[in-house]
C-alpha cells in the first residue's frame, strides 16, 4: 500500500520557523515529483512548493518564494518542506503528495495521492 504521511505541523509566531516532513511508504519517492499543497478555511487550495523527480528542481509559489526550501532525503524516502519566516497568512493545513510523475505541474497542485494534511498555525 502507497501511503504519505505528514509531520512537523503546530503553532509558531509571526517570523518563526517550522520544517514539514513527509514520508513515504510503499514506493520511492525519488521516483516521483512531490509537492506541499494548502487548504485555509474559506480560501483556494494553493500549491506551494513541489521537487521534480529527475533533475530535482524546485518550484515555488510566489507567496512563498525566498522563505520556503523544499528538499529531499532519499535515504530516508522522506521530502521536507523548511517554512522561514511565517506569517498568519501562511495558516492552514498543509498535504504533501504526488501525481505519480516526474515532473510538476506548473500550478504546483496535486491531484493524486496525497497524505491527510498537518496544522501549521501562525499566531501571536
Amino acid at each position: 500500500q502507497k501511503d504519505l504521511v505528514e509531520s512537523g505541523g503546530g503553532l509558531v509566531q509571526p517570523g518563526g520557523s517550522l520544517r514539514l516532513s513527509c514520508a513515504a511508504s510503499g514506493f520511492t519517492l525519488d521516483s516521483y515529483a512531490i509537492g506541499w499543497f494548502r487548504q485555509a478555511p474559506g480560501k483556494e487550495r494553493e500549491g506551494v512548493s513541489c521537487i521534480s523527480s529527475s533533475e530535482n528542481s524546485t518550484y515555488y509559489a510566489d507567496s512563498v518564494k525566498g522563505r520556503f526550501t523544499i528538499s529531499r532525503d532519499n535515504a530516508k524516502n522522506t521530502v521536507y518542506l523548511q517554512m522561514d519566516s511565517l506569517k498568519p497568512e501562511d495558516t492552514a493545513v498543509y498535504h504533501c503528495g504526488t501525481d505519480w510523475r516526474v515532473r510538476c505541474r506548473s500550478t504546483l497542485d496535486i491531484f493524486g495521492s496525497y497524505g491527510q494534511g498537518i496544522q501549521v498555525t501562525v499566531s501571536s
